[in-house]
Parts: structure tokens; C-alpha cells; sequence
């Protein structure tokens, strides 16, 4: 898991990084051949990407080095921790939901990634198998039970 989110930031961070050098540049010369810069949109969106851009790849960056960093003997091997992909089960509903736990404020519902920052990763963290605890959300709280848990260390194959 690991090395496939390095592998996707890796890849996002070479695109952005080819974008801000290569393509943006371009785009603001052939802006700025078309004269009056001051009621060009051409070139008002080519800076305001420009930005956009440049505020990506700094957050990409810091998250590539906290991933970087991961020391896997301090990731608990036998509770939910970073990278654990977790099964709880709704006490009211019966609904199930899994989800995969991930650094910062990254945030991926359709493929179930939370952040451990989050209200539910932080009710995650330290749980173990069959552990019940409620999750307090501002409108509503949920009483959920972990049924199932593949952690970081299985993942990998480093039981």
C-alpha cells in the first residue's frame, strides 16, 4: 500500500511539476503575444493556474515525505493504524462499510480512503477485532463494531 500511493503522488507530482514548467510557461507567452495583459483572461487564467499548481505540488511534496518516513516497526501489526483496511458494521442498521486509513487531510470516499485525522479515523485508531465504540458526529452519533481488519503488516506480507 505504501509504495502504491508513492507510486500515485510520484506520478501526480511529475505531471504537475511538467505542467508548471513546460506547459504554464507557454501558455503565459502566447498570453502575453496577444498584447494588453491587464484585459487578457488568457493569461489572468494561465497565473491563476500557475498558483493552483504551485500550492499542489507543495502539499503533494509534504505528504511524499511523511510517507517517506513511515516507520513500519511503530505501525501496530494486531490494531487499526495507518494503512489498516477496516470492516465495521452499523449496531442500528446493519449496514456495513470498510474503509482504509491514510495520513493528513487526504480523503477518498469511493475508494473508502479516510484520513486517521478524521472523526472516524480517529475513533479507528488503537480498536481492535470485535471492539464496539461510537463515533460522534456533529447531527448524529453512530454505534459501530469492527468486524473485520487487514493491517498495514498483512498488506505487505510483514506479519
Amino acid at each position: 500500500m505504501l509504495e502504491e500511493i508513492k507510486a500515485r503522488l510520484d506520478d501526480e507530482i511529475f505531471r504537475l511539476t511538467h505542467e508548471l514548467q513546460v506547459t504554464l510557461p507557454q501558455a503565459i507567452q502566447k498570453a502575453v503575444e496577444h498584447g494588453d495583459l491587464r484585459e487578457n483572461s488568457e493569461y489572468k487564467a494561465a497565473l491563476e493556474r500557475q498558483q493552483f499548481v504551485q500550492a499542489r505540488l507543495n502539499h503533494l511534496t509534504r505528504r511524499r515525505a511523511e510517507i517517506s518516513n513511515v516507520d513500519l516497526s511503530e505501525i501496530p501489526a494486531d490494531r487499526v493504524g495507518f494503512g489498516s483496511r477496516v470492516t465495521v458494521v452499523d449496531l442500528r442498521s446493519g449496514d456495513e462499510e470498510t474503509y482504509t486509513l491514510v495520513f493528513g487531510d487526504f480523503i477518498d470516499l469511493e475508494t473508502g480512503q479516510i484520513s486517521m485525522a478524521s472523526a472516524l479515523g480517529k475513533s479507528l485508531l488503537g480498536k481492535r477485532v470485535g471492539q464496539e465504540f461510537e463515533l460522534r458526529l456533529p447531527k448524529i452519533t453512530r454505534k459501530l463494531r469492527i468486524e473485520r481488519m487487514t493491517t498495514l503488516h498483512e498488506m505487505i506480507g510483514d506479519k
